[in-house]
């Protein structure tokens, strides 16, 4: 954040740009908020996701003098929450987030939600009253040590100027180690301002256990002597750095690798050793399927309800099946499931250990299994749906984006019925990427879309919202027309929250509910273009590929496609009749 400092910021030495860190022949800069930022610069901090308030002005003065920072200031801290959840998933290392105490803080709870059940590193810097008012019931006064707890890995209140920015790089070592998550840092407005007392360290760096040689005999054995085996990958397997390693596995091992629920993006879905995706209500063709495996593999996936089919596949606590558990935290394996092995290591190095063994020979059995499954997902995936006579069969509009989307595209999703259209129609390659909340919480689509063309202006970035979602965190728009930023929003504007309506449908069968879930259709052609984007809208299905090229074309601002889509069509397995 570029600029001129104001008072009493003045640091002894200077920045790098090559090592972006701080060089000089002293360690300790004026006030506590400067070493903050000399912290943040050295764990490689690129962008604060923040709105603004008055309990952090010493950390936003002290940006000032750090130009390799980046302040993002958003419409509202639910929206610069998601958006650091986003940061931190394309990049890899913990989002930040800077929020002011009480209500700012509250409204970013909803982050800090996805996070932990995401397992997604995130650092929120939480203003906090000064620490000669504390206990008094100050003005927006709260205890995060109590608050916060069930919703992070830590709480770190920085007390005395001479712990400062040790919790600051306590906070990212936390965040990314074991079970990524979020930690929030808690800085009183007064101590910022107080002398810095202690010298700056150097970041930790980040521990990656390996398989021990005993683990990785019996889990090489194992799926020598499997015949049908299932590979699960999700959240903690890093494609970036193992994808090329994992595909080259399972071609020479004869594996099939399923990506795992809101997490599409982690294997090719054209690669010949797909064997398809495995999400919340998995379609059952493939389920019944993959309920005739011999061999269970969670690689870099923790395992939820959605994924196990609420908790039917493995079945908990004891798998009906061979049940193999990789995650990188021994306190996960084990603790919902009694995996036949467990390693609590990093996934990479299983599949690079796994590939510095001998390939086992790939029997006939094997190949047809992997492609048995394989054939599954295709027939799935197959572009067909028939129209609906109250709307847009979300199908058509599916269909159309993965037709017209770049092979790096960014899609991001919120939650909804919608996105079950995504997962079903869009095939994902190997350098494409999908981001979304998935413990599934409203109003991740449109500000991970946001931060995702932020982060990489001139990348496709497609977000898809409900029009429920849309308006509780889509005035990021604007977010995006500050920095500049051009995403895609489509949304699907059904007229209610149609998750909801569709489970009482099927709770209540033959009772009318619309009053419950209905929701007032808005202008949105009209609304986008209050924020400075283009507006765009599709009524009928005949409109769908025309406008949705259009759409998708470079475009200096941000496009909003309302699709007037059916409710009747509840997802995309699943029609009501009227």
């Amino acid at each position: 954040m570029g600029g001129a400092g104001g008072a009493g910021t003045a640091w002894r030495g200077g920045w790098t740009a090559a090592t972006m860190s701080w060089q000089g022949s002293g360690a300790i800069a004026g006030r506590v908020a400067d070493q903050v930022v000399q912290a943040l610069v050295n764990e490689g901090v690129e962008r604060i996701f923040c709105v603004p308030g008055e309990s952090f002005l010493g950390i936003t003065d002290a940006l000032h003098e750090a130009p390799s920072i980046r302040l993002i200031v958003c419409r509202h801290e639910g929206g610069a929450g998601y958006m650091a959840v986003a940061d931190g998933q394309l990049s890899r290392r913990p989002g930040v987030c800077m929020v002011s105490r009480g209500p700012g803080a509250s409204n970013a709870m909803i982050a800090l939600h996805s996070a932990l059940h995401d397992a997604m590193p995130l650092v929120v810097l939480i203003g906090q009253v000064r620490t000669d008012e504390r206990g008094r019931q100050a003005l927006q006064e709260q205890d995060y040590t109590r608050w916060l707890t069930d919703v992070t890995k830590a709480v770190m209140p920085v007390d005395v100027p001479s712990q400062a920015a040790e919790m600051i790089g306590r906070a990212f070592h936390v965040a990314q180690s074991g079970t990524p998550g979020p930690v929030a840092v808690i800085l009183p407005e007064d101590v910022l301002e107080m002398p810095a007392t202690a010298t700056l360290a150097a970041p930790a760096p980040r521990a990656v256990a390996g398989p021990a040689a005993a683990d990785l005999d019996r889990l090489a054995t194992t799926l020598r002597e499997a015949e049908r085996p299932i590979v699960l990958v999700g959240g903690a397997f890093e494609r970036e750095r193992s994808g090329a390693a994992l595909e080259r596995l399972a071609e020479s091992w004869g594996l099939p690798v399923l990506s795992t629920n809101r997490r599409p993006h982690l294997f090719d879905f054209g690669h010949q050793n797909f064997g398809g995706y495995v999400g919340l209500r998995t379609p059952a063709p493939l389920m019944e399927a993959l309920r005739t495996t011999d061999l269970l593999v969670a690689l870099g996936e923790r395992m939820t309800d959605p994924l196990s089919q609420s908790y039917t596949f493995p079945a908990a606590p004891e798998p009906q099946v061979p049940f193999v558990h990789v995650w990188p935290d021994p306190v996960e394996v084990g603790r919902v499931w009694r995996p036949t092995l467990g390693l609590p290591c990093d996934p990479g190095e299983v599949i690079a250990a796994l590939s510095r063994l001998a390939a086992p020979r790939v029997t006939e059995a094997r190949r047809a299994w992997v492609a048995r499954l394989h054939a599954v997902q295709a027939d799935l995936m197959r572009p067909v749906w028939q129209p609906t006579e109250d709307g847009v069969n979300f199908a058509a509009v599916a269909c159309a984006v993965a037709r017209h989307l770049s092979a790096e595209a960014v899609v991001t999703s919120d939650a909804g019925n919608f996105a079950t259209f995504i997962h079903r129609y869009i095939p994902f390659g190997s350098r494409q990427v999908f981001l979304s909340s998935v413990v599934g919480a409203m109003g991740a689509g449109v500000p991970m879309a946001v931060a995702a063309a932020i982060r990489e202006p001139g990348r496709q970035v497609v977000g898809f919202a409900g029009d429920g979602g849309l308006m509780m965190t889509g005035n990021e728009i604007a977010t995006a027309r500050l920095h500049g930023a051009a995403p895609v929003i489509i949304v699907s504007d059904n007229g209610g929250y149609g998750t909801i309506a569709m489970h009482q449908r099927g709770r209540y069968p033959g009772r009318r509910f619309q009053a419950d879930t209905a929701l007032h259709r808005l202008d949105l052609v009209q609304w986008a273009g209050a924020f400075g984007a283009r507006g765009l809208r599709i009524e009928r299905e005949d409109e769908v590929d025309s406008v949705i090229a259009e759409a998708l074309s470079p475009s200096p601002v941000p496009m909003v496609v309302q699709v007037a889509s059916s409710m009747m069509q509840a997802t995309a397995w699943r029609r009501f009749e009227a």
